[in-house]
């Protein structure tokens, strides 16, 4: 008997055992370890779908996300570019009115100095009046003769003393 040559009989026993050994393992081994390799792969390739759809949804959540922050951008500049524009009107509303209210009040104010103006004419002319009135008597106290002359005199005297002639 030598090592590397087995005998016949060996042989067919080893033979024996084996097939009886690949048949049970054929029959019942094989179809659970197959069962578990095609779960294990439906599984990756499920794993595999599920990350390319949350690839694509996140594709799609960065585009909306993107198209969000634009929007909000723009809406950003609209809202800036009205803000302007009342801001403007507010600012040329109100310097109307104050350029009204001062147009009014300067209005006002001129009328004011007008009747003062007029009120003082008047006073004036009222001393004028008595001053002459005063003038002509003291005149017609010391000279009753010459009547043409003194009305001379006081007509000079009342342009002289009347800065203000109507």
């Amino acid at each position: 008997m030598s090592l590397l040559v087995p005998e016949s009989g060996l042989l067919f026993w080893m033979c024996l055992s084996f097939g009886i050994v690949f048949f049970i393992v054929a029959r019942y081994g094989f179809p659970v370890i197959l069962k578990s390799v095609d779960e294990r792969r439906a599984f990756i390739q499920k794993s595999l779908d599920d990350a390319n759809t949350a690839k694509a949804m996140l594709d799609n959540i960065k585009s909306e996300s993107e198209a969000i922050i634009a929007s909000a951008r723009e809406e950003q500049m609209n809202i800036i570019r009205e803000a302007n524009k009342l801001k403007n009107s507010i600012i040329k509303t109100a310097n109307d009115e104050a350029r009204e209210i001062t147009r009014k009040q300067i209005e006002s104010v001129r009328v004011e100095i007008q009747n003062e103006k007029d009120s003082a004419i008047r006073d004036i002319r009222s001393q004028i009046a008595l001053l002459a009135v005063d003038i002509a008597e003291k005149l017609v106290r010391t000279e009753l003769k010459e009547s043409p002359a003194q009305m001379q005199l006081i007509n000079k005297l009342l342009n002289e003393s009347s800065p203000f002639k109507s």
